[in-house]
This record gives structure tokens, sequence and C-alpha cells, in this order.
């Protein structure tokens, strides 16, 4: 990626607000810098503390007066004339168009590139103009309200993040980070493997939901302070199937003590095999592009960190069913796996180059 030099203008006030935990200039820099933006030049009479960009080590300059070549069209410069929430996403967008970003409501945002007629880019992501206290609370209600993930299904959306949102809004002010909150996200899954191998169902799958809601907090701390890493990406997947693993053989074998009945012990090795299974296939998928896995695909994938069938363990739990779960656990991970499998060979099978052999 070209670097593209940025301008930040930003009074001492407007700057010193703070949004989630770092300041609005903090946010500014980072996520122009996460843009591609190289040199970050800031005009300012005074600058407010900007941990996170001193933490990345992003290369900073201050100045009293705008410099030279912000208003030559041939030296292209990303010009932010105020305090402004916005992502890096949308940046980028106005970096390749030359152009200014403006709200979904069609307001202009403090944010263009230095060309003669910049044209209009509607923000996709949080954006909001800053000017005082009460504009910095919505800025950061817009950015609550933008974190979130494609995998996300109905129960994580109306009520694992918004309860895990109450637990975020004191994280930010700590010094813990998203790394520290997915290791206690799997303690918690863990811990409830022993409940269900007792039989104490209900606990158990109230442990899990525990589990799923922190989470999801993970992710949105690591977003809203600019700490996503690779580490934690691995972490929070491979969290997860740990979890998974340990959470369906525990099932299996709980359920085989209730009711001796029901092959609970195979279901519940088959179940937490598939996972194992599972675990491969999805990497194979994350290693393909966005852009190149297709729609069924990129659903099936968003499926694999969905997190709704926690509410139907708990439901089953509660009508003392769970030997339905270990069927359809034992069974359906399987189905699923060869589906993704399917889909992953189908799309490489139609992305491939036909050859052309002279006869």
């Amino acid at each position: 990626m070209s670097k593209v030099p940025a301008v930040l203008v930003c009074d001492g006030g407007t700057g010193n607000l703070e949004i989630a935990g770092l300041t609005v200039l903090d946010r500014m820099v980072v996520a122009s810098h996460r843009a591609g933006c190289d040199p970050i030049t800031i005009v300012a009479e005074t600058v407010p503390p900007l941990a996170c960009a001193q933490a990345l080590g992003i290369r900073l300059s201050v100045v009293k007066g705008a410099p030279a070549g912000v208003r030559d069209p041939g030296h292209p410069t990303l010009t932010i004339t105020g305090g402004v929430l916005v992502e890096s996403r949308d940046l980028e967008r106005v970096i390749a168009a030359r152009g200014q970003l403006v709200a979904p409501d069609g307001s202009p945002l403090p944010i263009k590139m230095n060309a003669a007629n910049p044209r209009p880019v509607v923000a996709l992501g949080a954006a909001h103009t800053i000017t005082d206290a009460a504009s910095a609370r919505e800025a950061e209600r817009k950015l609550w309200a933008s974190l979130g993930s494609s995998a996300d299904g109905v129960v994580d959306r109306f009520f694992n993040r918004p309860l895990g949102r109450a637990v975020l809004k004191l994280l930010v002010h700590t010094s813990i980070s998203p790394n520290a909150v997915s290791i206690a996200s799997i303690l918690i899954g863990v811990g409830a493997a022993p409940f269900f191998v007792a039989g104490d169902f209900i606990v158990g799958a109230l442990l899990l939901q525990l589990c799923t809601i922190v989470d999801c907090v993970d992710g949105d701390l690591a977003r809203a302070l600019f700490k996503q890493s690779q580490l934690g990406k691995w972490l929070d997947i491979g969290g997860d199937q740990v979890v998974h693993v340990c959470v369906f053989a525990a099932i299996g074998l709980g359920v085989a003590r209730a009711n001796p009945q029901v092959p609970a012990i195979a279901l519940g090795a088959s179940a937490a095999l598939g996972v194992l299974i599972c675990f491969p296939v999805i990497i194979r998928g994350l290693r393909r592009p966005p852009e190149h896995r297709g729609y069924l695909l990129s659903k099936l994938m968003d499926a694999t960190a969905n997190r709704d069938f926690t509410v139907l363990l708990l439901a089953l739990a509660f009508v003392g069913r769970m030997d339905l779960f270990v069927w359809m656990a034992g069974i359906g991970i399987h189905l699923f796996w060869i589906a993704l499998l399917a889909l992953q060979s189908a799309g490489r099978v139609r992305a491939a180059p036909i050859s052309r052999e002279s006869p």
C-alpha cells in the first residue's frame, strides 16, 4: 500500500475529549495510520495524550500551522479538520477516491483529500463530528453500536453482546487485555464440563452461556482499543474449539450416566471428534480471501462462530432432554464439516484455470 501523508487539525479541547477510553485525537491518529497514512502531522497548540498511538510507535510530528503542500492537489494529502470519530476503512475509501467523507444523511464530515473537486464518499462505519462533550457521547454510542461480527446470530445481537457491553464499557478504562478476556472465556467454558459430567446440566449450560457472553467481549474490546492481533485471532478461534470438545464430550458422559439407554458416550465422542476435524477445515477456509469464498461458503464460515446453539442447549437442559442435544451434536457436526469442505472444494474447482493444451 502506498503511503499518503495526513494532516490532522484538532484543537486541544476537542481532541482531549474521550471516547471509549481513548482521546478523540488518539483515535484519529491510529485510524489514519491504519488507513495507510504516513507521515502524520498534527496541527495544534497543545497535544492531548496519545497513549495508543505511542504504544503502536506511530511516527508523528506536531506543528502550529498547516504544513506546506496541503493545499497543492499535486501532493495527495488526507486532511481532517476537527474532531471526528471515523473508521480506518472509510479513510481508505476517501484516499482511494480522492474524495470527501459524508455521513449517511449526506452531511459533510471534516475529512477529505486535497483534490480540486473531491467527490462525496458515504461512510459505511461509525462516523460522527465531535465538537463538545455531548457530541463525544453520541459518537461513543455510535461506536458501541458499530461493534460486532458478521458471524453474530440472533442471540449474539440481542442478548450476548448487550450483556457483554456493560462489561466492555468498564474494561476499556482498565489495563485488562483482549487476550486476557479470551483466556477467561475459555476457562469458564472448560469449567462447565465437570457440571455436565456430573449431570448438573442446568448449571453447566448457564456457565456455557456466560462463556459466550464473555467471548463476545474480547473482540469488541480489541476493536474499540485498536488492539487486534494475530495471537488474539487464533486464541479466539482455537479457544472455541477447546471449549466445544470439552463440553460435547462431557455432555455425552453426563447423559450416559443419566440415561444408559442412549448411546451418549459414542455420540459425545463423535461430536468432539467432529470439532477436531472441523478445525483444520475452518483454517483451510480462512486461508481463502473473502472475495473468493462465495455467498454460501461465507455464510457457512460465519456459522462456525455462531453461538446460538447455547440457547438451545440451555432450553433442553431445563426440560430434561439433553439426550436430544447429543444426537444433534453427534451427527450434525459431521454434516457441517462435510458441507463446509464440499463448498471449499467446489469453489476451488470453479476458480481453477482451464487448461488449453494443443491437440
